[in-house]
């Protein structure tokens, strides 16, 4: 199943390559007060309503994709967690470039453990990335994305492709500099996620998808997941021995060599094996 968000809030299930809308299907949703909860209400209930929501799209006549803005697929994540150098190539390609490093400690995923980036700065691929400090150097990192289905803490690494909800295409946008990874990689637009989520029973081994990103037609990088330092159930594993998982929450797997950097008018082509390809335009805040 591809789930996708898009437009004014609308919910739709991608299929053939046309969207249906099947927004009606969230009326089962809980309704919330105030304190509102720390996860994603509609990743939380996915399984539950995957029938309802098949099932409305059988009645919804197709959308073609070009004709909608597509959102995060996630809407409310709890946390937008973050691997750094998880491809070996790209550790080498980082320490070999003083304009990536800034003269930054750079360590192996194991010393460096992971980050987080500002929720605030989650995007889909329809609304764009809009730089800022362009007189500094802006790049483009494209990355399997997780979606964490349901709670967990000190989860195994056996066990962990039970806790997923679905994957996404990830860009994990950044300005170089001294400063801390989080500060550089968190404003708004920096995180985008889409074009849809696929669920699991679509992608049974994460660790062997092929990625690659093209900007104005160049391909900038293209690699593959199976040359992760650790791998999604390593991350997971890693993540919940820190954190609390919630539904709705957010793994950036990590992004292979290739890194270079975008400037306002530029465009981005992001495509993952068995997820698709998504269109993100740059421009200038």
């Amino acid at each position: 199943m591809k789930l996708c968000r898009y437009n004014d809030d609308f919910v739709g299930l991608v299929i053939d390559g046309c969207l249906h809308d099947v927004t009606p299907a969230l009326a089962a949703l809980p309704v919330w007060r105030h304190p509102l909860p720390k996860h994603d209400p509609l990743i939380a209930n996915l399984a539950r309503l995957r029938a309802a929501l098949e099932e409305e799209a059988g009645r919804s006549p197709p959308i073609p994709l070009d004709r909608v803005t597509l959102l995060s697929p996630v809407a409310n994540p709890g946390k937008l967690i973050a691997a750094p150098v998880n491809y070996r190539k790209h550790l080498e390609e980082v320490l070999a470039d003083k304009q990536i490093h800034h003269g930054n400690l750079i360590n192996e995923i194991h010393r460096a453990g992971l980050f987080l980036k500002a929720t605030s700065s989650l995007v889909g691929p329809g609304e764009g990335v809009r730089l800022v400090h362009t007189d500094r150097r802006n790049d483009h990192e494209v990355e399997l994305a997780v979606v964490i289905g349901r709670q967990g803490r000190n989860i195994k690494a056996a066990d962990a492709l039970g806790y997923v909800a679905g994957y996404c295409i990830g860009l994990d946008m950044t300005i170089r500099g001294p400063e801390e990874r989080s500060y550089r990689k968190s404003p708004d637009s920096y995180s985008v996620l889409g074009p849809w989520l696929v669920t699991p029973d679509e992608i049974p081994d994460p660790s062997k998808l092929q990625l690659s990103i093209r900007v104005n037609g160049e391909v900038r990088q293209d690699a593959n997941t199976e040359d992760f330092v650790v791998d999604v159930p390593g991350l997971i594993e890693m993540a919940s021995s820190f954190y609390t998982l919630h539904p709705g929450d957010v793994i950036y797997t990590g992004t292979p060599q290739g890194v270079g950097p975008v400037k306002p008018g530029d465009v981005m082509v992001a495509s993952i094996e068995r997820i698709g390809s998504m269109t993100v335009a740059v421009s200038a805040a």
